[in-house]
């Protein structure tokens, strides 16, 4: 994936901060595909500009409307649950900044991202074409969850807590297909892998997270 040249050098002080980030989550992570790609992505060109200094912590920071990017860990977590090939279509639910999507993008074919709120879709549309990451297509999010018109998918991340796991969007998933998803309330969630298989869905718990509620039918 190419990024074009006008894109600005990290400072020295953010390289450092980057660099320890890394280092940390290589060993806390153990998934050295996943952090590679993190590493390519720069999620200080992702954040707002009054977070950038922030921006290579290991935690969520805000966005636009309420919502948030996500705790680097977390993304990596995610990012490899999915056990992600190049050949995967991958539906990423809640774009928010983009930052999952752009690392998605690294390790697979294309990306179907969906976001509720208008203003940060095209936002975060805008950015990652600047940053070149052109096999992610960002669409505003619709009344059912997810995007059924390019269904099925080989993989779903949901980047935002659900109740329960949503039969709309396991319906998208392709057989064997892997969705990762938060599930509990509004203030704690497990941050859980489904997989889809013939004989139903194979449920794994991966650990506790926080995420900003999933809107719409089958979320709050």
């Amino acid at each position: 994936m190419s990024i074009f040249a006008v894109v600005p050098p990290l400072e020295p002080r953010l390289e450092r901060s980057r660099a320890a980030l890394f280092t940390d989550l290589r060993q806390r992570v153990g998934d050295d595909n996943v952090i590679d790609a993190m590493e390519t992505v720069r999620r200080d060109l992702l954040v707002p500009d009054e977070y950038r200094d922030r921006s290579y912590e290991d935690t969520s920071l805000p966005i636009e409307r309420g919502q948030t990017i996500s705790q680097p860990r977390i993304v990596a977590e995610m990012t490899s649950a999915l056990q992600l090939s190049r050949s995967d279509v991958v539906l990423d639910v809640g774009t928010g900044s983009g930052y999952q999507a752009a690392v998605a993008s690294l390790l697979a074919d294309r990306i179907v991202s969906v976001e509720l709120v208008p203003e940060i879709a095209d936002r975060a549309s805008r950015r990652l074409q600047w940053l070149g990451y052109h096999n992610v297509k960002i669409r505003h999010a619709g009344a059912i969850l997810g995007r059924p018109e390019d269904s099925p998918y080989d993989r779903i991340l949901v980047a935002a807590a659900a109740p329960s796991i949503p039969d709309s969007l396991v319906s998208q998933l392709r057989e064997f297909g892997r969705m990762v998803i938060p599930v509990g309330d509004r203030d704690y969630q497990m941050l859980t892998c489904v997989t889809r298989t013939p004989r139903g869905l194979v449920i794994q718990e991966l650990g506790p997270c926080q995420f900003v509620p999933l809107l719409g039918d089958e979320a709050w």
